[in-house]
C-alpha cells in the first residue's frame, strides 16, 4: 500500500474510533449524571436513547447527501456536528446545574445526528479509494478502529470522570478536532465524475440493488445485527457480573471488559488481511464466525461457566466471552467487504448507511434484551445467544451469496457472456446503472452493462479461450502470443 494512500486509510480509521464513543464512553457516567441532576435509571438511560435514534433516522439520509455530493464534504461537517453536540451538552452541565437535562439530552441528539454521517460514510468512501485486494485490507482496518474504539471508551469514559460527569461531554469534542483535520487534510476522493441524480430515480436504482440481491443482502443484514446486538447483550451481563460477583468498579472493570472487544479488533484486523489473498473464504468467514460464537455461547451454562465462582468456571465464563469476540471480529470485516462490493460507487453510501443503521439498532437493542434475561435466570441469555446466533449462520449458509453479492471477483469464476469469451481480470461488483471505475491501476477500467446488470470487460480486457477447436486466425495479429485481437462490434 503506497505511503500517501496509507495516510488516507490512517485519517479515515479516525472517524469510526471517534463514533463509536459516542454511547460506550458515556456509560460509566451515567451513575454520576444521574444523582447529580436527580434523574431515575429510566431517565438517565434517555442520555443513550437521545443519541441513537437521531443516528439511526439519519444515517440514510447521510448515505444519500454523501452519494450526491461526495464524502468528505459530509465526514467534516458531520464530525463537527458531533463535537458540537458535546459543547452544547457540557455547557449545559456547567451553566445550568441540575436543571441541565434538558439541553444534555438536546446536545446528544445533536452529537447523534452528526454520527450519522462519520462510519457509515468513512466505509463508503474506504471502499471508492480502495479496490480489488486492498479493499478488504482497508475495510478489515476500519473494523479494527471501531474495535479499538469500544475497547478504550469504557476506559476513557472511566478515567475522565475521574474530573466530572459532564467533563466528558467536553472530551468528545476535544477527541473530535483530530480526526477533523486529518480527513480534511489527508484524504481525497477518486477523481471520478459523480452524477447528481434526482432523489426518485437514485432511490428506484437502490431499489433495483435490493431487489436483485434480497437474499444475500437480507443474511448480510442480519448477520451484521445479530452479531453486534449479542456482543452488547454479553457485555452488558458481563458488566453486571462484575460488578456483583467480582466487586469491580471503575478502570478496572473496564479493564476486563475490553478483553472480549479486544479479541474482535485484532481478529477484525487479521481477517480483513487474509481476505486480500482468498475471496473465496467470504462466506466460510461468516458462517464460521457466527457458529464459533453460537458454540461459545451454548458451552459456557453447559460447562458451568453461568455461575461463575472464582474456579475453573471463571475460566469458561471468561473463554467464552473472548472466543464470541473471535467469532464477531471474523463476521463484521466481512460484511463490509460484501456490502460496500455489491453496488457501484454512486449508490454506496446509501447502502452502507443503512447496514451501519440496523446495526445500530442492533447495539441498541442488545443491552435492555438481555436486561430481561437476565431476570429469567443467568443461564438464559447464553443459551438465547447460541440459539439466535446459530439461527443467523444458517441464515447465511442457505442464503448469502459472494457471488451474487460481488459477481466474478468473488470466486474468480468465468464471467457470463458469449462463449469463448472471458475476462482476465474479473472485475468487483457494481450496481445498475452504466458508469466506469478504476481497479488496479488508474489505467485498467472495467464498465458495466446496465441491460444485464453484469460487468463486461473492455476490448483489451478480453481474449480468446485458447482450448480447442483452434479459433481460426485474425486479419493483424501480432502474434505476440496472446491470441488473436477480439473482433469489433
Amino acid at each position: 500500500m503506497r505511503a500517501r494512500v496509507a495516510w488516507q486509510l490512517a485519517a479515515l480509521c479516525t472517524v469510526p474510533f471517534i463514533m463509536v464513543l459516542g454511547n460506550s464512553m458515556l456509560i460509566p457516567v451515567l451513575p454520576g449524571m444521574r444523582e447529580a441532576l436527580h434523574l431515575t435509571r429510566a431517565q438517565s438511560g434517555l442520555a443513550i436513547t437521545a443519541f441513537s435514534i437521531p443516528a439511526g433516522i439519519a444515517i440514510t439520509l447521510a448515505g444519500y447527501l454523501s452519494d450526491r455530493y461526495g464524502r468528505r464534504v459530509v465526514i467534516v461537517p458531520a464530525l463537527a456536528a458531533y463535537a458540537l453536540g458535546g459543547v452544547i451538552a457540557f455547557l449545559g452541565a456547567v451553566g445550568l446545574g441540575d436543571k441541565a437535562f434538558p439541553v444534555v439530552l438536546l446536545g446528544r441528539a445533536v452529537q447523534g445526528i452528526g454520527a450519522a454521517g462519520t462510519a457509515p460514510v468513512a466505509m463508503a468512501m474506504a471502499g471508492d479509494i480502495f479496490q480489488s485486494s486492498e479493499r478488504a485490507r482497508a475495510l478489515g482496518a476500519l473494523e479494527a478502529s471501531n474495535g479499538l474504539g469500544k475497547v478504550l471508551s469504557p476506559i476513557l469514559g472511566s478515567a475522565i470522570g475521574l474530573l466530572s460527569w459532564y467533563a466528558v461531554f467536553l472530551g468528545y469534542a476535544l477527541l473530535t478536532v483530530p480526526a477533523i483535520a486529518a480527513v480534511w487534510f489527508l484524504t481525497r476522493e477518486p477523481a471520478v465524475g459523480r452524477a447528481q441524480p434526482a432523489l426518485g430515480g437514485y432511490l428506484r436504482r437502490v431499489w433495483a440493488v435490493f431487489r436483485d440481491k434480497a437474499g444475500s443482502l437480507a443474511a448480510a443484514f442480519l448477520a451484521g445485527t445479530v452479531a453486534l446486538s449479542i456482543l452488547f447483550g454479553i457485555l452488558f451481563y458481563l458488566s453486571e457480573t462484575l460488578e456483583v460477583k467480582y466487586a469491580l468498579d471503575g478502570i478496572p472493570k473496564g479493564g476486563v471488559l475490553a478483553i472480549p472487544v479486544l479479541a474482535m479488533s485484532v481478529t477484525s484486523y487479521l481477517t480483513g488481511n487474509r481476505l486480500v489473498s482468498s475471496q473465496r473464504l467470504l462466506k466460510p468467514a461468516v458462517v464460521g464466525g457466527l457458529g464459533l460464537g453460537a458454540a461459545a455461547m451454548l458451552l459456557v451454562p453447559l460447562l458451568g461457566g453461568a455461575q461463575p465462582a472464582r474456579g475453573a468456571a471463571d475460566w469458561v465464563f471468561f473463554a467464552g466471552m473472548v472466543v464470541l469476540g473471535v467469532g464477531t471480529g471474523l463476521v463484521l470485516p466481512t460484511l463490509n467487504t460484501l456490502v460496500t462490493s455489491a453496488v457501484a460507487e454512486e449508490e454506496r453510501g446509501m447502502l452502507t448507511a443503512t447496514y451501519s443503521a440496523a446495526r445500530f439498532f442492533g447495539v441498541a437493542l442488545g443491552p435492555p434484551v438481555y436486561g430481561i434475561l437476565m431476570g429469567m435466570g443467568r443461564a438464559v441469555p447464553f443459551y438465547f445467544s447460541a440459539l439466535v446466533l446459530g439461527t443467523a449462520g444458517l441464515v447465511a449458509l442457505a442464503m448469502l451469496s459472494p457471488t451474487e453479492l460481488m459477481g466474478a471477483a468473488a470466486t474468480g469464476a468465468w464471467a457470463p457472456g458469449r462463449a469463448g469469451v472471458r475476462a482476465v481480470d474479473p472485475p468487483p461488483a457494481g450496481a445498475a446503472g452504466a458508469h466506469t471505475v478504476g481497479v488496479g491501476p488508474a489505467s485498467v477500467q472495467q464498465r458495466m452493462v446496465p441491460a444485464a446488470g453484469r460487468w463486461r470487460p473492455p476490448p483489451a480486457a478480453i481474449e480468446r479461450d485458447p482450448g480447442p477447436p483452434p479459433l481460426p486466425p485474425v486479419p493483424g495479429d501480432t502474434g505476440s502470443g496472446q491470441g488473436p485481437r477480439p473482433e469489433a462490434h
